[in-house]
């Protein structure tokens, strides 16, 4: 039994650690405890709105199931508001109730703790530390705004869209959903941020959660920097905050030197990698040795990741270590009659045979035809020139080369947003 005299952040971590299948729970848990339990401010059916969009958000079909089954929830304007949800089939963002609380609670009340949100509904006053009614109607009020603008079809779409057009077309390429949460938090903010053009909105989106998932912003202690962000963008506006963040992680070093490290990775997963292929969706690019084929319909559809530097080629000359061949440097997405048709080849004897059918007209690797075309698919690719000649012993040099221009693409990606 809990005494009284316990505040309520000692409740909270006492909540956090006790379970009765010994699963640790977090504020989520118990901020959705709190509303489920309210009945006086509506919190029990705040509840089932956030946990009726969430399923719906991965199971369209469900709506049938909740429509016949949960009639005096049907009769709410939250039912009206998650209408929409029955014809999407869209899986970039399926948040879950932890996801959809945090923005909800972030964007209306400017602070990122979502422990603050249970104290809060608590009528917790945090400047004299008693806990007042009014607080906790004020605040049910105001998450029940939040949810709502969350659910909003308009807001979720256009995000959904952003995050879409800036090249992050499927879930794989995603790394972090706090990450996506703090860019819907913001999209929510300036929204109503007159001092920003609704035609802005998706730019600064799009530049906030590039910036974020190159410098793993929100990866480490993700709520103490949505805390600092939050009141940062309140008091200097996001325009300043943008810029100065900018300038501050976005340097001519982390260019030029920090992306280039962070790319010397084996991990298909790498945030470093993702963004790569999301800067060569939004550029429309051509995949290596095809004039037809793009990176996105590689992504979507039915794309091989192929091995510059072919494996069993790298392996059979020395090369046995799985961090060493799997280098991201030495992956792109192939069409498979392209990647069949290269198979082991070392890449001096492969690109020379592709170079030479652009003068013969006879296809054997590839499907380009015309020299230009040719070099110009190198660099969209961002394979240096010099593959022609490289074999096993200029790997080295190979994966460097191509971690640079990776890099600067990446970089052009950026600032073309």
């Amino acid at each position: 039994m809990l005494v009284p005299q316990l505040d309520i952040s000692e409740v909270t971590e006492i909540f956090v650690r006790i379970n009765s299948q010994g699963k640790r729970l977090n504020e989520a848990d118990f901020a959705m405890s709190k509303i489920a339990a309210d009945e006086k401010y509506g919190g029990n059916t705040l509840r089932k709105a956030i946990d009726y969009f969430c399923h719906l958000a991965v199971d369209p079909a469900f709506y049938g199931q909740l429509s016949d089954g949960d009639k005096d929830f049907m009769s709410t304007d939250y039912a009206k508001k998650l209408h929409w949800l029955k014809d999407d089939h869209e899986d970039i963002y399926d948040p879950d109730y932890n996801d959809m609380l945090r923005v909800s609670f972030m964007h209306v009340f400017g602070r990122g703790r979502l422990g603050d949100l249970v104290s809060l509904l608590s009528g917790r006053d945090f400047l004299d530390r008693s806990y007042k009614e009014e607080i906790a109607e004020d605040s049910f009020s105001k998450l029940e705004k939040g949810v709502k603008n969350f659910m909003n079809q308009y807001n979720f779409e256009q995000f959904v869209l952003a995050i879409k057009s800036a090249g992050f077309i499927r879930p794989k390429l995603l790394n972090s959903k706090m990450t996506l949460d703090f860019a819907y938090t913001l999209y929510l903010l300036l929204q109503q941020d007159s001092s920003i053009s609704k035609i802005e909105i998706k730019h600064y989106i799009q530049r906030w959660f590039v910036l974020s998932t190159l410098t793993g912003r929100y990866v480490s202690s993700p709520e103490s920097q949505m805390d600092r962000d939050l009141r940062g963008i309140s008091s200097k506006g996001f325009k300043s905050f943008l810029d100065e963040n900018e300038r501050a992680l976005l340097s001519d070093a982390f260019w030029n030197v920090g992306l280039i490290q962070s790319l010397e990775t084996s991990s298909v997963s790498s945030p470093f990698l993702n963004t790569y292929l999301a800067a060569q969706v939004f550029l429309g690019d051509r995949s290596l040795l095809s004039n037809s084929s793009k990176v996105s319909d590689l992504i979507t559809v039915a794309g091989d990741v192929h091995h510059i530097f072919p494996k069993e080629y790298l392996k059979k000359n020395g090369v046995t270590e799985k961090q060493k061949y799997n280098q991201v440097a030495n992956y792109a997405f192939l069409d498979t009659g392209v990647n069949i048709s290269i198979g082991k080849k070392a890449p001096n004897e492969y690109f020379s045979d592709a170079l030479v059918q652009c003068k013969s007209g006879k296809i054997t690797v590839g499907t380009i035809t015309n020299e230009n075309d040719f070099w110009n698919n190198l660099d969209t690719n961002c394979i240096p020139h010099s593959i022609i000649n490289m074999t096993e012993a200029d790997y080295d040099e190979f994966l460097l080369k191509r971690r640079k221009l990776m890099a600067s693409k990446i970089k052009k990606y950026y600032y073309s947003l």
